[in-house]
């Protein structure tokens, strides 16, 4: 870590996918479910490869739906669609969705869990006299259900893409979930596990941005995924929410 955190800080506030939540595991249980129903003819030593599409995302669909471009189903089916068509699978259209969903998604809620650290992280924070509260680019009611199915139904769901029709970065998300955590901007941390939608878009809302590189669990597909422009930046970088709270704690006793 190379910025150092304020000794000063009022409040946390936390992304919940792949940084309260291990969806990176629950979306690799879902193309894995995928992938014996409908692709069964790709090797099985390429499912990371289909896993890793997923997640990068190299049509940015999901981003599109966070700047209210598309509607969360459509993005989501385009991004079905790609992968059937990059592994030889049959297409997914608005009449094979539905069917395609219940496979996907139904894997997908069954395999929310939290990461090892998020549930001593938030208790330690807490005990550090910190307000803390999550922001989020998905939908509140799936992200309540996702906190409380991952025993972390105490962190309160601030900020959605629903607040203002478009997500992080914007910078209103950002100064919202401080303003209904009730801290300061100047003096709240926000933590997300992608570099520039969350670290460095919570820099330019007035935030101390926090971007959790975790070893092993970046995007790429041309996702910014580089300390150097995070040091550039002003961000802060933790490999994992353990040494978040070890910093807030040292932070604190400055």
């Amino acid at each position: 870590m190379t910025t150092a955190l304020p000794a000063d800080l009022e409040g946390v506030l936390l992304d919940v996918d792949d940084t309260l939540v291990d969806t990176r595991g629950a979306f690799a249980a879902s193309v894995e479910a995928v992938w014996r129903t409908y692709l069964p003819h790709v090797p099985a030593d390429r499912v990371p490869e289909m896993v890793a599409l997923w997640r990068g995302d190299p049509h940015g669909y999901y981003r599109a739906y966070t700047r209210g471009e598309l509607a969360f189903d459509e993005q989501r089916r385009l991004r079905a669609d790609e992968l059937h068509r990059t592994f030889g699978g049959p297409p997914v259209d608005e009449a094979t969705y539905p069917a395609w969903l219940e496979v996907f998604w139904g894997t997908f809620e069954r395999s929310w869990h939290a990461h090892d650290d998020a549930r001593a992280t938030v208790d330690a924070l807490r005990a550090a006299g910190l307000e803390v509260g999550a922001v989020t680019n998905a939908a509140r009611a799936m992200q309540d259900r996702k906190l409380a199915a991952s025993g972390l139904a105490d962190v309160p769901v601030l900020v959605t893409v629903e607040n203002f029709g478009v997500g992080k970065p914007d910078p209103r998300v950002f100064q919202e979930g401080a303003r209904l955590l009730g801290t300061d901007p100047a003096r709240t941390l926000y933590v997300g596990d992608e570099l520039d939608v969350d670290a460095i878009g919570a820099v330019r809302a007035g935030l101390v941005g926090v971007w959790l590189d975790r070893p092993g669990t970046r995007r790429g597909d041309g996702h910014l995924e580089d300390p150097a422009a995070a040091d550039e930046a002003g961000v802060v970088v933790v490999p994992s929410l353990t040494r978040l709270a070890e910093s807030v704690t040292q932070a604190a006793v400055r």
